[in-house]
């Protein structure tokens, strides 16, 4: 479950709040079912926190929403896109520790 600092992302807001956004977007690409997705979303909530105000974070369901999942080439999850100018500039795949995360994030802030 989504915190007030993420988004519950779908099809029906993906254009707003992902491709027409002014700030960069974390996008977590994930599934109820999927044992590291559950290990990384607290990853992703204090990544939301850390970084208010500088990124957007938002979790998008896979199961419910594959179509924008295979637009952007999701193969496996968790998948984290960093989004600037609506396109995608960072892929982060699998389970990742905050700190490596982290870096990760700033580099395509950079």
């Amino acid at each position: 479950m989504a915190s007030e600092k993420v988004i519950t992302l779908s099809a029906e807001n993906w254009a707003r709040e992902v491709e027409q956004s002014t700030e960069p977007v974390l996008v977590d690409f994930w599934a109820v079912w999927c044992g590291p997705c559950r290990m990384i979303a607290p990853v992703v909530e204090e990544i939301a926190a850390d970084y208010e105000g500088r990124l957007k974070v938002g979790k998008l369901n896979v199961d419910e929403n594959n179509e924008l999942a295979a637009r952007y080439g999701v193969m496996s999850i968790p998948t984290l896109l960093v989004f600037k100018n609506g396109q995608p500039v960072e892929r982060i795949v699998g389970f990742q520790p905050k700190k490596e995360l982290a870096a990760k994030i700033d580099r395509a802030l950079a």
